[in-house]
């Protein structure tokens, strides 16, 4: 009987030592959570009637479009793509973030000025901005590995509806 009582409490302990091991701690959720950045990818204006909008995602998955001029839908939508797109997003974008608090142009080899711009935005828990900027024209360059992929945004964030090019009664197509 000692021997069976011995057994159990020594299976108790080690499944309680793994779940401890195993388990965040409030602190370790709560550093996760304050690290935790929104990225918003903002579409500018160009010479014509290009689709004018931006596009946030939070680390919870909420996502936030804003439709101001050319889009499909005008003003603010929301929907949820879950956890793992922000994740896999985040990740993508690393290789174009600049450093913490800076602002810098993705290179490119030639900037086609009559484009749109994209603008990438990383802001932190406590408001502090991390920007990157880059031409929708790019041709060559790490410019247009980020343009590709933040073309690809509109489709993977479900709001490529949202976001499609439309032209209103009362202005002309040029």
């Amino acid at each position: 009987m000692k021997t069976l009582s011995f057994h159990i409490i020594a299976l108790g302990a080690t499944m309680t030592l793994a779940a401890c091991a195993n388990t965040p701690g409030p602190d370790a959720l709560a550093a996760t959570r304050q690290n935790a950045e929104t990225i918003t990818v903002a579409v500018g204006p160009c010479f014509g009637f290009c689709p004018v909008y931006s596009t946030a995602i939070a680390p919870d998955g909420t996502v936030r479009f804003d439709g101001q001029r050319h889009t499909a839908v005008l003003g603010v939508r929301t929907r949820s793509v879950g956890v793992a797109a922000y994740r896999a997003l985040a990740g993508e974008l690393t290789a174009f973030r600049p450093a913490s608090g800076t602002e810098a142009v993705v290179d490119c080899t030639a900037a086609v000025s009559d484009t749109s711009a994209f603008m990438v935005t990383w802001t932190g828990a406590a408001g502090d901005k991390t920007i990157a900027t880059v031409q929708s024209g790019c041709p060559g360059g790490p410019g247009r590995a980020l343009v590709d992929l933040l073309r690809s945004l509109p489709d993977r964030l479900g709001t490529g509806e949202w976001a499609k090019q439309t032209t209103r009664p009362g202005t002309s197509r040029g």
